[in-house]
C-alpha cells in the first residue's frame, strides 16, 4: 500500500502527473527521507537539502532521459537519484555494492555524465549539445553548477565557448554562497550583488514586453538585444556578466519557490538558445542543524537526527594534526603561508586561518591557480604549504612541473586523503599521486604512517628541504596500539635474517606490522621494511632488499608508475636475483568502507599473511 507521494514515484514520468499542491508535499517528504537515510549511511546532506525544489522542478519541466541533466561535482544529486528509480536502494548509498554518492551513467540512464570533481558540467554539456546538433536532435542539456564550482577556471573556459552556436543549453547557477567553505573572490561578490537586486528580471520582462508590442521593429530589436553586446542593450538591461558571454540571463529567482522555478524553467526551455538561470537556494534547507552549520553537514558520518550530533566520537585525524603542526611552525617562521582550494576545514587549516589571516589563502576551487600562486609566493622567498586532497591535486599536474619544479621553487604539498578514502568512490580515491608525482625530476615525496611521523615530515619539508616536497597522508586516524620506533626516518627495518621481506609505506605499514606479528606467533619468520622517504629512493633500501630471496611489496596506489615499479626497476639494475611480488592497484576503486576495499584489493594484513604462508 502506498502511504506517501514519494512512494508513488518510480520515474520522472510520475512527477509530471502531479498537481502543484502535491509537488510541495513531495518536496517535504524528500527532505525527511534524505535526513533519515543520510543519518544512517553518512553522505552529503546540506547540499542536497538545498536542491530539492530545483530537482523536482527540473524533472517536472524536462523530458528525461532524452533531455540530459549534468550535475557539477555531483554531491547535490541525491534527490535526482531518488526520483529516478533508486529510492528503494537508497539505504545502500555509498555502501559497498550499493549506489554511488555521485552521478554514474553506468548506474542509471538518467545520469548523463559522471560527477565528483568540480567545474566540469558546462564543458560536458556543450559536448552533449554539439553531439545533439550533429545527430539532428533538439533535446535540451541542463548543467547544474554551484557558485562554489564557478571559482574554478574550467567553468569560464566553457562559458567562453558556450554562447555561440550552441542550442538548447541551459545552465542552472545554484547560488548558496558556499562550496564546502564560504566562497571567496570577486565572482562571489558579484553574485552577492545580483542576489541583492532581485528586480533585474522584472526590469528585463518590462523592456521585452514593451518591445513585443512595438510594431514592425520591436520583436527584431528584442532578439538582437538578447544576443548582442551593444551599448543600447547595456542602457536598457544593464546587462550581466553572463549576457556578455552570449547567454540569456534569467534571475535571480527563489530556488525554493516551486511555481516560480517551473515557470522560469519553462521559459528557458522555450528560448532554444544558451540560457543561464540564476537560482538562490539555502544550503541545508529544512533541517535546522544543517541550515545553521552547512559546512559541518556538507559531508557527514552517521548522526542523530534529533540532535544533529555525530553518533561516533570524533578522534583526532591526520588533517587536524597537519593543520596544528603548520600553525605551530608559523608562530616562529613568518615565511610560512598556508594555501587551500576551498577546503579550509577539510584539510584542517581553520586554526591557521584564524591565527594568521594575512598568511592564509583560500583561492576557491582552483587547484591549477593555487599551485602557480604557491610558486609565485616561493619565488619571493616565502614558504607556501598547499594543503590539498590527493584526487584534487591531479588537476594541478602541469603547474607542478612547469611553474614549480623546473626552476625549482620551494613549495610544500600537504597531500591529504592519500590512498583509499572509502565511501566517495572512484572520483575521490587518492591512488594516483605517487605515480604522477614520482616522475617529476627533483621532487621529494614522504609518506608518514603516524601522527608523530607526519609532524617530522612536515617540519623537514618546510625547514630542511628545497624544491617541491610532497608529504602525503591518509584519511582518518592513526593506530595508537603500534609502538613505532621514533628514529626510523627515512626507513626502518623490523627484523633481520629471514628469507622473505614485506615492504610497504603509509597506512599499509599498520597492516604489515600486524601481519608480521601474527606470522611470528605461528612460527613463521618474515622481516618488514617500512619506507617513509619514497622519492628519491635511498640506496640503502635497494641494498636491504637484495639480501632477501623473496620481496613482497604492497602499495595502496596505482601499479603503473608507482613506488613498487620504481623499486623493482632499480633492484634489477643493481643485480637483484631474488623474486619480487608487487601487490598494487590495477584500476579504479569503487565506494565502500576503507577496510572492505583494502580486503578486496588484497592489500590488508590477511592477504599479507596468506602470501607469506604460500612461500613456505
Amino acid at each position: 500500500m502506498i502511504n506517501t507521494i514519494l512512494e508513488s514515484i518510480s520515474s520522472p514520468r510520475d512527477i509530471k502527473k502531479l498537481p502543484a499542491d502535491q509537488l510541495e508535499r513531495l518536496c517535504a517528504e524528500i527532505r525527511s527521507f534524505l535526513v533519515d537515510t543520510v543519518s544512517v549511511t553518512g553522505g552529503h546532506l546540506a547540499s542536497n537539502l538545498g536542491t530539492v525544489e530545483l530537482t523536482v522542478a527540473l524533472h517536472k519541466v524536462f523530458d528525461l532521459p532524452q533531455d540530459k541533466i549534468i550535475w557539477d561535482v555531483g554531491h547535490q544529486s541525491y534527490t535526482h537519484k531518488i526520483l529516478t528509480g533508486r529510492r528503494e536502494a537508497f539505504h545502500t548509498l555509498r555502501q559497498k555494492g550499493g549506489i554511488s554518492g555521485f552521478p554514474r551513467p553506468s548506474e542509471s540512464e538518467y545520469d548523463a555524465f559522471i560527477g565528483g570533481h568540480s567545474s566540469t558540467s558546462i564543458s560536458a554539456a556543450i559536448g552533449l549539445c554539439a553531439a545533439n546538433r550533429l545527430k539532428g536532435r533538439d533535446d535540451h542539456v541542463i548543467a547544474v553548477i554551484g557558485d562554489g564550482a564557478f571559482t574554478g577556471g574550467m567553468a569560464y573556459e566553457a562559458l567562453n565557448n558556450a554562447g555561440k552556436n550552441i542550442d538548447n543549453l541551459i545552465v542552472i547557477l545554484n547560488y548558496n554562497e558556499m562550496s564546502i567553505s564560504k566562497n571567496v573572490g570577486g565572482f562571489a561578490r558579484y553574485l552577492a550583488a545580483r542576489r541583492s537586486n532581485p528586480n533585474y528580471l522584472k526590469m528585463k520582462e518590462r523592456v521585452e514586453k514593451l518591445l513585443d508590442h512595438t510594431p514592425l521593429i520591436g520583436r527584431h530589436l528584442k532578439e538582437t538585444l538578447q544576443t548582442s553586446k551593444s551599448a543600447i542593450k547595456n542602457l536598457l538591461y544593464h546587462s550581466t556578466f553572463f549576457e556578455d558571454f552570449g547567454f540569456i540571463y534569467l534571475g535571480p529567482i527563489d530556488g525554493h519557490n516551486l511555481p516560480e522555478l517551473i515557470t522560469t524553467l519553462e521559459d528557458a526551455k522555450r528560448r532554444k538558445k544558451p540560457v543561464l538561470v540564476h537560482v538562490d537556494t539555502v544550503k541545508g534547507k529544512g533541517y535546522s542543524f544543517a541550515e545553521e552549520n552547512p559546512g559541518a553537514f556538507h559531508g557527514i558520518s552517521k548522526f542523530d537526527v534529533d540532535t544533529g550530533l555525530p553518533n561516533a566520537i570524533q578522534e583526532e585525524c591526520y588533517s587536524q594534526v597537519a593543520g596544528r603542526v603548520l600553525t605551530e611552525m608559523a608562530e616562529t617562521d613568518s615565511r610560512i603561508c598556508a594555501v587551500t582550494a576551498a577546503m579550509k576545514y577539510g584539510t584542517g587549516l581553520q586554526d591557521f586561518a584564524h591565527a594568521y589571516r594575512d598568511r592564509f589563502y583560500d583561492v576557491g576551487i582552483a587547484e591549477q591557480h593555487a599551485m602557480t600562486f604557491c610558486a609565485g609566493l616561493a619565488a619571493s622567498g616565502l614558504v607556501p604549504v598547499f594543503a590539498v586532497y590527493s584526487s584534487f591535486l591531479q588537476r594541478a599536474f602541469d603547474q607542478i612541473i612547469h611553474d614549480a619544479a623546473i626552476e625549482p621553487q620551494h613549495v610544500v604539498l600537504a597531500v591529504d586523503r592519500a590512498g583509499i578514502v572509502g565511501e566517495d568512490g572512484e572520483t575521490h580515491q587518492g591512488i594516483f599521486d605517487v605515480s604522477f608525482l614520482s616522475m617529476v625530476p627533483g621532487i621529494v615525496i614522504d609518506s608518514p604512517c603516524g601522527f608523530w611521523e607526519l609532524e617530522l615530515c612536515l617540519r623537514r619539508a618546510v625547514k630542511q628541504e628545497s624544491g617541491v616536497v610532497a608529504v602525503r597522508y591518509p584519511r582518518g586516524t592513526e593506530n595508537t596500539a603500534i609502538p613505532w620506533p621514533e628514529k626510523e626516518y627515512p626507513y626502518f627495518r623490523f627484523g633481520e635474517g629471514a628469507d622473505a621481506l614485506i615492504v610497504t609505506y603509509g597506512r599499509l605499514s599498520e597492516e604489515a606490522y600486524f601481519a608480521r606479528r601474527t606470522l611470528a606467533e605461528a612460527g613463521i619468520s618474515v622481516d618488514f621494511l617500512k619506507i617513509t622517504r619514497l622519492v628519491p629512493v635511498a640506496d640503502e633500501i635497494y641494498e636491504i632488499c637484495k639480501q632477501y630471496q623473496h620481496v613482497l611489496f604492497y602499495e595502496e596506489g596505482i601499479r603503473n608508475g608507482g613506488l613498487g615499479q620504481l623499486l623493482l626497476n632499480g633492484l634489477y639494475e643493481r643485480g637483484f636475483d631474488g623474486k619480487f611480488q608487487l601487490h598494487a592497484i590495477d584500476g579504479f576503486v569503487p565506494h565502500g568502507k576503507i577496510y572492505e576495499l583494502l580486503a578486496d584489493l588484497e592489500l590488508d594484513r590477511a592477504a599479507m599473511i596468506r602470501d607469506v604462508k604460500m612461500l613456505q
